[in-house]
Order: C-alpha cells, then structure tokens, then sequence
C-alpha cells in the first residue's frame, strides 16, 4: 500500500473548495452574482412600468378630478402598476441576500449590515404600496386617490435613507474587494450620497423637489452589469476577510 498522499485535485469551475483556514473558502462568485444581476435587470424594468408607467401617466398633482377619472378609466394598468411594485420590493430581499453571498468574502459583518439595510428599506416599500392598494377603492374620489399616492411618495423616500446606506456599505466593500474596481466602488458610493441626500431632504425640507439620484445612478447600472459579465466569472481566492 503506498502512503504517498495523492496530489490535490485542481477544482472544477463552479465548484467550491478548501483553503487555508485563515482566509476562509475558495469559491466562485457565479450563482450568487447571476441571481443578484438578473434581479437588479427585472427589478429596474418593473420600477420603470411601476412608477413611470401608472403613477406618472395617471396621476396629476393638484388635479383630483382629472385623476380619479385617469385611474377609473385605467383601473387594471393601476392595479398591475402596483403589483409590479410589490414585485420589485420581494426582489430587493432576495438581491440583499445575494449581494451578501457576493461580498461576504470582504467583510461578512459589513455585508450582512448592507443587506439588513435593503432588506428593511423593502419593508418600508412595502408599507408604502399598501396606501396604493386602497386607491381602487376610492376611484370617484380623486382627492383621496392624490393622498394616497402622496403617502406612497412621502414613506418611500424617507425609506430611501435605509437604501442610501445599503449602497455605500456596498460601494465600500467594492473598494476593498480587490476583485471589483475601485471606480465601480466610488460610483455606488456616489449613488448611495445621492439617496442619501434625496431621502433626507424630503423629510427635512418642506416641498422638497431635488433629484439628486437621477444623476447619481450610474453606479448601480455599473454594478448590475458587472454581476452578469464580470462577477459571474470572479474567484475572490486568497482574499483575507477583513475584520
């Protein structure tokens, strides 16, 4: 019987295996980067029906007789408008947890923190959309409908504030990462500032009719697309958790 240990054998892709215990697992990014990618592309595109598509085309500030009568005359595109959102809002959940299993290598505790945050900013987004769940049943009354999608509005971007942070939690950890580059990390950081912004200035300021965010989400378009070209193909090997 030979007592030769056999050579380790070179793992194959996909496949995760041991390292030395002080850096932890080597592993692929693949699944975790895919699921978070595909999610952030479907959540993006039922945002953009959900709030510009409904809210925006059927809602008129100040008119609430020319919006109960856009929304009687277009109930089901408001009623899809708002599942969309409960959709987009189930997503960001199973995105936190995803973006979690991409980061975790960096810094778990600071990963798990990150994705608490956009888990209770889904929470709050949920709550939000209750209030457009009662608007079908105050179709005739255009000034109850403008209350509700006010309320909608206002609980959404103070929740905004727990999304901000999520995104620069996550705009740090891409900077120490090593695997992501540091510009990606600045521009999710950047976004995160412009949320931040956005979210505290309307719970501040009376009226508040800044959008920083639109200028600030290159960041997050970055990030989506380097989960599905990049990410997917990434072996964060070797890396010490930082602690």
């Amino acid at each position: 019987m030979s007592t030769t240990a056999p050579a380790p054998r070179q793992a194959e892709a996909g496949q995760a295996t041991p390292a030395d215990p002080e850096y932890g697992t080597t592993r692929t990014l693949r699944a975790p980067s895919l699921i978070a990618g595909v999610g952030l592309l479907v959540m993006a595109a039922l945002s953009a029906f959900g709030i510009f598509g409904p809210l925006d085309s059927l809602v008129t500030p100040g008119d609430a007789p020319g919006t109960a009568a856009a929304v009687s005359g277009s109930e089901m595109l408001f009623r899809l408008g708002s599942a969309s959102l409960i959709a987009v809002a189930v997503l960001d959940i199973i995105v936190a947890g995803a973006l979690f299993e991409v980061f975790a290598s960096v810094n778990r505790s600071v990963s798990a923190m990150a994705a608490v945050f956009r888990v209770a900013y889904a929470g709050v987004f949920l709550v939000a959309i209750t209030h457009l769940l009662e608007v079908p049943g105050h179709l005739g009354d255009g000034e109850q409908i403008l209350r509700a999608v006010d309320a909608f509005d206002a609980l959404w971007k103070a929740g905004l504030i727990l999304f901000a942070v999520h995104l620069l939690l996550i705009g740090y950890l891409a900077v120490r990462s090593g695997f992501m580059a540091t510009i990606f990390g600045v521009l999710l950081v950047a976004a995160g500032g412009g949320y931040l912004i956005d979210g505290m200035g309307a719970v501040l300021v009376p009226a508040y009719s800044v959008n920083i965010a639109q200028y600030a989400f290159v960041g997050e378009v970055v990030l989506i697309f380097w989960l599905l070209i990049k990410g997917r193909r990434t072996i964060p090997a070797g890396r010490r958790r930082i602690q």
